[in-house]
């Protein structure tokens, strides 16, 4: 990935002297456009009097006339809620604003096992049959026609509030209120949930309810919402009000996640007290976090955290645990070559698979698809995508069809489907008609060198006048040259984070990677410069300035008489540092540019003369035995960089014989298919394409089959062979053997190894 220094129109002097400004606070703040005395007032001064005035929003005075309608006939309200953190602050925004004007207020969330997102027929008929006269839709709702007709038929009304993408037919509710309806005059349309929730609760009570902002701000960031416009004002000042609550419920939750009060940052939201909230109906009932922030009683707060803490924990060490299966059940099946993953255990916990798919799917490089087997026997799932890979376009055709449920956005989703049909979707789901870029990072821009004269809080201080930072607001990267890599080590349980320290003008900088296990020392020589983000560590009340590892951009290190073979396996990501690739196939010239987005002139195919002299490699493809080795680095080169992280191969693996066994079985029961039918059979055989390919090619090396007018049919007086007895069998074995060696082989090792070839 390229990375580009990022820039703005500077800031007029008279504005960096009126608002008192550093010159890298007025850098930072040029570089993301905020640069007009009118922009900078709102950034700096804005607080929620400054919103916009809630009767603008579509269907809000309906709302407010119906509701004041309920709470003076005493009408059983109920706020139906959802079981994510948006879900949760907004129901509980809801019920807190009607719980002061004296309404009989109640709140449903659906079970996310049972019952999953949104409006559901069974639990509205559910409402109306408990007295519900009026139900009120929080982060959800409009797609729910058939609830509110029924709902409607039964004499109950629906006030829907919604942020999600509006359907081409609306429920004909008493009122919508959605922060995106077309042409609104209310000027702020990206709120969360939540926010449409508070918007709805400023207009009820004519005021803007600041107690309010610090249960909008978590939904808002659980949601990842963008921070700039009305939702800055949610962020910024709901940020302050929660370090200073009076609420019993955050309180202990912020204990409980071992923060303090008066130092909770936006990331402690992010990493810390959202997913809390979220684990509640992950792994249980989201009603314990509506509980939570709903209570005024000290002890059950402690009670109740101390539940969502140990709930927490349990999710922490499920994703953990099957983040792990799932990457080893694609080694043991081969799948490594795939180019997207189907994964499979019935023993998952469902609540937590998005979290693994979004892991797997940044780990190993590939779109990811999660799925186990709920309670009534259905196959439950979700999807995550990488790379830019849309997974809705590559899935949205398989609904009603091999899916009987499908749900989501370009790059996440959710799914459902039948047991027989998992072979299937792993054989559909595939990368066909788009690329993967398996170099994808979303940041690719940074602000300045950095200065060992900025490593003191006060500049911490600087920075966050530019926040609150999220999307649509990049946090400040600064970037290191040349860096000075010293004290490496993993980090985590789980060895997925590294930590390291770095010199910067004399001073140490202590730096963190979190999920960078790539960051290796054997990738240090390569390290041209080091993008970083600055914030603060904090542990048992210490205080100390810490860096966040962002990304790196690499260089050919400078060549030594004694070194120019360098060991790149342990290093998953294409380095910028060759000025060619070599493959040995047409197939894996094919791969580096579909997968590697390598450029086509770069790439050469051994042994057909075009690498110039004194170039510098890369051997991207695994060499099929030594032979061929030994003619590839016999080339003069000016250095010679050993990767192999492609295969030429059609399989990762040999498939066990009891696959060899079941596929003859097929062929004899279906003398009528033709070679090319097979492709839809693998998925019955649950092999993939390529694999059922090799075995019938070894069958018709070995006679057990043959072709007669284009049909595969099964040979007459079958021979008996062994399946060793298949020389096209063995060479690919013996192939594979001498790959898996190259990989698996220590470094100093292999380069010795290729030393000795040399000469």
């Amino acid at each position: 990935m390229t990375w580009q220094k990022r820039t703005g129109k500077p800031l007029a002097p008279e504005l960096i002297e009126k608002y008192h400004l550093s010159d890298l606070t007025a850098t930072l703040f040029a570089n993301r456009g905020l640069n007009t005395d009118q922009k900078l007032a709102f950034w700096l001064q804005a607080t929620e009097e400054d919103l916009a005035d809630p009767f603008l929003m579509h269907d809000m005075k309906k709302a407010i006339d119906r509701i004041n309608k309920a709470i003076d006939a005493g009408e059983k309200i109920t706020i139906y809620g959802d079981y994510d953190a948006d879900g949760i602050t907004a129901t509980t925004i809801m019920v807190d604003t009607l719980s002061i004007l004296g309404s009989d207020v109640h709140y449903f969330l659906p079970d996310r096992f049972q019952e999953g997102y949104g409006p559901s027929l069974k639990n509205y008929q559910k409402l109306v049959a408990d007295g519900t006269k009026l139900i009120i839709t929080v982060d959800n709702g409009i797609t729910g026609c058939e609830e509110v007709d029924y709902a409607a038929s039964h004499g109950v009304d629906v006030i829907v509030t919604d942020h999600h993408l509006m359907p081409s037919v609306l429920p004909k509710a008493i009122a919508i209120l959605h922060s995106d309806w077309p042409k609104q005059k209310y000027p702020f349309k990206d709120y969360a949930g939540c926010g449409v929730a508070y918007t709805l609760c400023r207009a009820l009570m004519s005021d803007s309810m600041p107690e309010l902002l610090e249960l909008a701000l978590i939904g808002t960031i659980g949601d990842m919402m963008s921070l700039r416009g009305e939702n800055h004002i949610i962020v910024k000042r709901g940020l302050a009000l929660l370090n200073q609550s009076t609420r019993p419920g955050l309180r202990a939750l912020i204990h409980e996640s071992g923060l303090s009060m008066g130092n909770v940052t936006l990331d402690d939201i992010g990493f810390a007290i959202a997913p809390r909230l979220n684990a509640a109906g992950r792994l249980a009932d989201a009603r314990l976090a509506v509980e939570l922030l709903l209570t005024d009683d000290e002890k059950e707060a402690q009670k109740l955290a101390k539940q969502l803490e140990a709930l927490n924990t349990q999710r922490q060490r499920l994703t953990a645990k099957i983040t792990k299966e799932a990457i080893q059940q694609v080694k043991l099946k081969g799948w490594q070559s795939e180019d997207t993953l189907v994964l499979y255990d019935p023993d998952w916990h469902e609540g937590i698979l998005g979290l693994v798919a979004n892991r797997v799917a940044s780990k190993l490089k590939k779109p990811t698809i999660m799925l186990t087997k709920n309670e009534a026997g259905k196959i439950k799932g979700s999807v995550r995508s990488f790379g830019g890979f849309n997974v809705y376009q590559a899935l949205v055709k398989l609904n009603g069809n091999i899916l009987t449920q499908f749900g989501g956005h370009d790059f996440a989703a959710g799914l459902s489907l039948e047991p027989d049909k998992i072979s299937a979707l792993r054989h559909a789901f595939t990368i066909k008609g788009q690329n993967i870029n398996h170099e994808a990072d979303d940041e690719s821009e940074y602000d300045l060198s950095l200065k060992g004269a900025w490593l003191n809080f006060e500049t911490l201080t600087q920075i966050s006048a530019v926040g609150p930072f999220g999307p649509d607001q990049p946090v400040p990267v600064f970037s290191v040259s040349a860096p000075k890599i010293n004290r490496w080590r993993f980090l985590g349980q789980t060895k997925e984070h590294v930590g390291f320290e770095i010199d910067c003008d004399g001073i140490k900088l202590s730096v963190v990677g979190f999920y960078k296990s790539f960051f290796k020392p054997s990738l240090f020589p390569f390290i041209s410069k080091l993008y970083v983000t600055l914030g603060m560590n904090q542990w048992r009340g210490h205080q100390k300035l810490q860096a966040t590892l962002i990304g790196a951009d690499f260089s050919a290190p400078e060549s030594k008489p004694d070194r120019t073979i360098f060991d790149l396996r342990p290093i998953s990501k294409i380095l910028d540092v060759a000025d060619r690739y070599l493959v040995f196939t047409p197939e894996g010239k094919e791969k580096a540019v579909q997968i590697w987005q390598i450029s086509p002139e770069k790439i050469v195919i051994a042994g057909d003369g075009t690498v110039p002299s004194e170039a510098k490699v890369t051997l991207l493809e695994r060499p099929l035995n030594s032979q061929q080795l030994q003619q590839t680095v016999q080339q003069d080169y000016l250095q010679l960089y050993l990767h192999f992280l492609l295969t030429g191969l059609p399989i990762t693996k040999i498939p066990p014989k009891v696959k060899f066994a079941q596929t003859l079985k097929y062929v004899l029961a279906h003398p009528t298919l033709k070679k090319s039918d097979y492709e839809l059979v693998a998925p019955y055989l649950d092999l993939m394409p390529a694999s059922l390919y090799f075995i019938l090619r070894v069958f018709l090396e070995l006679k057990f089959v043959k072709m007669d007018n284009a049909l595969l049919v099964p040979t007459p007086h079958m021979p008996h062979r062994s399946l060793t007895d298949s020389q096209y069998l063995m060479a690919t074995a013996s192939q594979l053997a001498f790959g898996n060696k190259l990989l698996k082989m220590p470094s100093q090792q292999l380069l010795d190894y290729v030393e000795s070839l040399k000469r």
